[in-house]
């Protein structure tokens, strides 16, 4: 088996969509990095995934809310854990610099 990596604070370049680059997947478990650039959810539109997620922000800033709660501000080294079917919706990313988030799905 290759060993792989990539450093995580290689980043695309400035401007253009959310990007979302899948580190390793495994039966059952998907580790990804996503970046944001200023990218918020839709007005009304709420994430409600099958699967939980853990979501470590590593740089930038960001507000969530989850359904039923205040808006949470995070900062680099926040993270959350989600459960399958947790309501939530990104209101906010900083652009610059840019948010980098570590998801794991499972």
């Amino acid at each position: 088996m290759d060993a792989q990596g990539l450093n995580l604070f290689d980043l695309p370049p400035a401007g253009g969509a959310e990007r979302f680059d899948t580190l390793l997947t495994r039966p059952g478990v998907t580790i990804e990095r996503i970046v944001s650039t200023g990218q918020a959810s839709p007005e009304g539109f709420w994430y409600d995934q099958d699967r939980d997620e853990f979501v470590l922000l590593l740089s930038g800033a960001a507000r969530l809310t989850i359904e039923g709660q205040a808006p949470r501000d995070l900062r680099p080294g926040d993270w959350l854990h989600l459960p399958a079917h947790c309501r939530h919706r990104v209101e906010y990313t900083q652009a610059e610099p840019a948010t980098v988030w570590l998801a794991v799905h499972w």
